[in-house]
């Protein structure tokens, strides 16, 4: 193997200073990794080195996470819309033309008004547990329906009360058996809440909470790329997921009848944390069929 191990910079991209994490060879084909909430791209800190062989993977900082700069929110609308820029924004800085995407919580609803915007470049989709099928959100969701269809502060707490270091342990262990919960590194949230505990950062993750009713609206628009597209595609699942459970994982085939469907059994939103040594194979043989 060479170049397996994993470079650190910032960078500054349009007008954000952004965090980026990069391994591979320069002229391997690209996995580019837009990170979820409320991650980092340190997420993807295992992935990255153990691929480094053969493609060249790519993970970054959204603005207002990790180690990227936080914009004035009269300047940046920390909004999808606005990710999805941020991420057009670092694939021209590469000069990466065609990449097979990974798409995870947020980033997959990034991720995919990026592949709307741009199809000629999405090679390929690696899916982890990202919802895009409305009629099979998972119960976890409740908290936040009851905020959409009552906007009063007694339901809008919750959603700022999950913007905590206990909120961020519970989405990491929330879900998963004692023993599975027992492999997630509490750095996950004893690194990352310090560097979201500013009044700003807080109001953004909280914000983008607020915006996933919006982000219905997209649901059909995504599900319709999907269908006159056609990209190869992995869905890489765990299905002990509050938010989004096997079923969420199956709705996919509605649209990609062929793509490759992998339940990774007691994983859950974090797979990569705590069942990466079932997951790398899949992953790695996928993109050696479909991305080499």
């Amino acid at each position: 193997m060479q170049n397996c191990f994993v470079e650190h910079r910032h960078e500054t991209i349009g007008q954000h200073r952004l965090f980026l994490r990069e391994a591979g060879p320069a002229g391997a084909p690209v996995l580019l990794l837009p990170h979820g909430y409320p991650c980092s791209s340190y997420q993807f800190r295992r992935l990255m080195p153990a691929l480094a062989d053969r493609w060249r993977t790519v993970a970054f900082d959204w603005p207002s996470f990790g180690y990227s700069d936080t914009p004035d929110p009269a300047s940046f609308g920390y909004d999808f819309d606005a990710y999805e820029g941020v991420l057009t924004a670092v694939a021209n800085h590469l000069g990466l033309d065609r990449y097979a995407l990974w798409l995870h919580d947020y980033g997959s609803q990034i991720g995919l008004r990026h592949a709307i915007t741009h199809p000629e470049r999405t090679a390929a989709l690696i899916i982890q547990n990202g919802d895009i099928y409305e009629d099979v959100l998972g119960p976890k969701y409740k908290t936040i329906k009851a905020w959409w269809a009552d906007k009063s502060d007694e339901k809008h707490r919750p959603l700022e009360k999950a913007v905590s270091e206990e909120g961020f342990r519970a989405e990491f262990v929330g879900e998963v058996s004692e023993e599975v919960a027992a492999r997630v590194p509490p750095d996950l949230w004893k690194l990352h809440w310090p560097l979201m505990d500013s009044a700003v950062r807080r109001q953004v993750a909280v914000g983008l909470m607020e915006k996933l009713e919006a982000n219905l609206a997209w649901f059909p628009r995504y599900q319709a790329y999907l269908r006159d597209h056609g990209p190869p595609t992995a869905v890489v699942w765990g299905p002990e997921d509050g938010y989004m459970p096997a079923e969420s994982a199956r709705a996919y085939l509605r649209d990609l009848p062929d793509a490759e469907l992998h339940l990774i059994q007691e994983a859950g939103h974090w797979l990569l944390e705590t069942h990466f040594d079932a997951a790398l194979p899949l992953v790695r043989d996928f993109l050696t069929r479909h991305h080499a």
